[in-house]
């Protein structure tokens, strides 16, 4: 058995869904379980109009989902055809129907909560799961949808739900194990999972990868792919360094490095149900599906070169804190991580000294109240349009002077903080934005002019 997940770019329209279903198609033999995301961009429409309903404009926010039906009116048409889509009209209708009501309760009370937002984002994965669906039963796949709310458990932690993996798998076992032992095709949407009470919780943006590796687990797959719109995970972002090649094989351990600095091909928590299990994890591209891809597995063959890929993240704030006077105060470290929590502001990279802590975070409108609380304890200053650079490698493991050889290419460059140690696979450090793009191309051209073919296309 295997699960198969498509991004929102592949189920994005009536043609991107027909070659999800050939290539769906080629692969019955192996008992495909499909994960599907919200069609391309539905779930940012689904929340500007959560926003905007909540700011009392529903006659904003019922435009707007207007719109959307008549989006996914029209696939489904396309899709199915006149006859298959009068018997199909209905069920979609009564959901956008449930959205519009739901959107005139959030106007008329003018304020959304973390709840309703996961109920509004919802819609998304829902619609574009029964499209799918529908489209598979069309050709005559043996498609049936199932509703991952009923099989998904988490707890309520509102638009980033924990999922709860025990009572998961035994829902999954009951409920889609069947269908898959019968030969049929299970649609699920990701993304999406609910309470104990059958509340709508959803388990952060991005988690259709993460469900597809909760279903794959539970059930046993024999492999996970992730179908998206790029031929897998390549050694930089080709945007920056047009010459960047796909990576063939990588381990667990450095997709994830990659994914948390900037790599936006496969979301981290992905990788966690899959490693537990030991199930390798495919990134295949679905406008391009004869490509083998990329191949994340728990651990990759040896590589020649140094590094297997550089990543870059923009938009970075420097937080500095230098409080001499709570020199070697107990609990002083614990204390400025509280108040990072308190605002809800992830810490990328952090660097230590006796006197002061130096910490990256992704520029946010929550600095300048972060930096107010900070402040209270030590004295703060910070500095947006900062980006980290991440090189990740398993040979960095056991590879002496690779420190030197970075930043001798970089003799020019104004380095503001480095990290190595804390990961035995990645050398991370902090430059100026705009230095990005020159220094990602120099360290790629120095590090891939050669690149081993059995881990590089």
């Amino acid at each position: 058995m295997i699960v198969m997940k498509f991004g929102g770019t592949s189920v994005q329209d009536a043609k991107a869904i027909n070659r999800a279903a050939e290539i769906v198609e080629g692969r019955l033999k192996e008992r495909p379980i499909v994960v599907v995301s919200a069609m391309s961009k539905v779930t940012d429409s689904l929340l500007a109009m959560g926003k905007a309903a909540g700011g009392g404009d529903r006659k904003s926010a019922l435009r707007m989902a207007r719109a959307l039906r008549e989006r996914h009116y029209e696939t489904a048409g396309e899709l199915l055809g006149t006859a298959l889509f009068t018997e199909f009209h209905g069920e979609l209708g009564a959901d956008f129907e449930d959205l519009d009501e739901l959107l005139r309760g959030i106007a008329a009370v003018g304020e959304i909560t973390p709840r309703t937002y996961d109920y509004v984002a919802s819609f998304g994965e829902v619609l574009s799961s029964k499209i799918v669906a529908a489209a598979f039963a069309g050709r005559g796949l043996p498609g049936m949808h199932v509703d991952s709310r009923q099989c998904l458990l988490t707890d309520n932690s509102f638009t980033r739900a924990i999922p709860q993996f025990e009572e998961t798998n035994e829902r999954l076992l009951k409920k889609v194990q069947p269908l898959v032992d019968a030969g049929k095709v299970a649609v699920m949407g990701g993304f999406i999972g609910s309470t104990r009470n059958g509340i709508t919780t959803t388990i952060g943006r991005g988690g259709s990868d993460f469900s597809a590796a909760i279903f794959g687990a539970a059930l046993h797959a024999d492999r996970i792919e992730i179908w998206t719109d790029v031929d897998g995970m390549m050694t930089t972002d080709p945007r920056l360094c047009p010459d960047a090649r796909r990576i063939k094989v990588i381990s667990f351990d450095e997709a994830a490095e990659l994914a948390y600095f900037g790599a936006k091909v496969l979301h981290p928590a992905t990788v966690l149900p899959a490693i537990q299990q030991n199930i390798p994890v495919f990134v295949l591209n679905s406008q391009n599906p004869t490509c083998e891809g990329t191949k994340v597995t728990a651990r990759a063959p040896r590589c020649s070169n140094i590094f297997k890929a550089i990543a870059v993240k923009k938009k970075i704030t420097l937080v500095e804190i230098a409080a001499p006077r709570r020199l070697l105060v107990q609990g002083y470290l614990k204390s400025i991580f509280e108040v990072f929590d308190k605002h809800e502001v992830a810490v990328d990279v952090v660097s230590t000294s006796e006197v002061s802590v130096s910490v990256t975070a992704e520029t946010n409108e929550s600095i300048p109240a972060l930096a107010a609380d900070l402040a209270k304890l030590a004295d703060v200053k910070y500095e947006g349009r900062k980006a980290i650079v991440c090189l990740v490698g398993e040979n960095l493991r056991d590879t002496a002077g690779i420190a030197a050889k970075v930043f001798g290419l970089l003799e020019d460059i104004k380095i503001r903080m480095i990290s190595q140690g804390a990961s035995e696979i990645n050398l991370t450090f902090v430059i100026e934005e705009d230095a990005a793009a020159d220094v990602v191309r120099r360290l790629h051209k120095a590090f891939f002019a050669e690149a081993d073919p059995e881990v590089f296309a």
